[in-house]
């Protein structure tokens, strides 16, 4: 897939001695148009909520693009092949590690190994899209991913799903920290495995349909033209 690097928003960061100052990520969507796109992460070992949210996408007819770690995958191939028929995959390594307490060797075979269980078990290919396990990133390990032809994808919208109960998140604040952060080129972060998560996303879509706004995949935004309106799917509505 062609990337477009005048697309891409480009962050400085601190580098380390001897590092390239600037490297290529993706925080929102470049485009003015009224298009959002959904992400969701499968990093641990659990996969309690993919099947209910694939139903809910299916049902809505609402695009997404998934990060899936190798060992995801490898515990869970039929999910993983279900994702693969529908919707594009991007790199999350393959052990979910926190990649700043690796060599840059050791950051490049984790990346290949969780490619290869992306393309052996799904049929898909993730490059260019790759995002950092936990958002853990530094100039070295983003300079290690850009040299492998990735640009890391991460998000303007983080759900907290993550936090859990304990943290005080609900299906209610789920849904409340999404709706009052969308706006067209938001890109939205959900995991697969967090039960509040997976019950407020027919609400989320609805809430983007309210706002008139379309899902594309990450993919669409990076391809060479962005797309017309049309390209992005309608959220569909009817309950889940």
């Amino acid at each position: 897939m062609a990337r477009r690097v005048a697309l891409v928003a480009v962050l400085a960061l601190t580098p380390s001695a001897g590092a390239v100052s600037e490297f290529h990520e993706v925080d929102r969507l470049p485009t003015r148009q009224k298009l959002v796109a959904l992400t969701l992460d499968g990093g641990g070992d659990t996969a309690s909520g993919t099947a209910s949210i694939l139903r809910t996408l299916r049902r809505r007819r609402v695009p997404a693009t998934f990060f899936l770690a190798g060992r995801w995958i490898r515990l869970h191939p039929a999910l993983a092949r279900a994702i693969g028929r529908r919707y594009p995959i991007g790199d999350h390594t393959y052990d979910h590690a926190d990649l700043l307490g690796l060599s840059s060797g050791q950051v490049r075979a984790d990346i290949r190994r969780g490619a290869w269980w992306i393309r052996v078990v799904t049929g898909r290919r993730p490059r260019p899209l790759f995002r950092f396990p936990y958002g853990a990133r530094d100039a070295r390990t983003v300079a290690v991913v850009d040299s492998m032809g990735y640009v890391s994808v991460r998000w303007t919208i983080d759900t907290w799903g993550w936090m859990g109960t304990s943290e005080g998140q609900s299906v209610g604040t789920v849904v409340q920290r999404v709706s009052e952060r969308l706006e067209p080129g938001a890109i939205v972060l959900m995991h697969d495995i967090h039960p509040w998560t997976v019950r407020a996303l027919p609400q989320i879509l609805q809430a983007i349909r309210l706002r008139r706004l379309r899902a594309v995949t990450v993919p669409e935004l990076l391809a060479l033209d962005a797309p017309a309106p049309h390209q992005g799917c309608p959220l569909a509505p009817g309950a889940d």
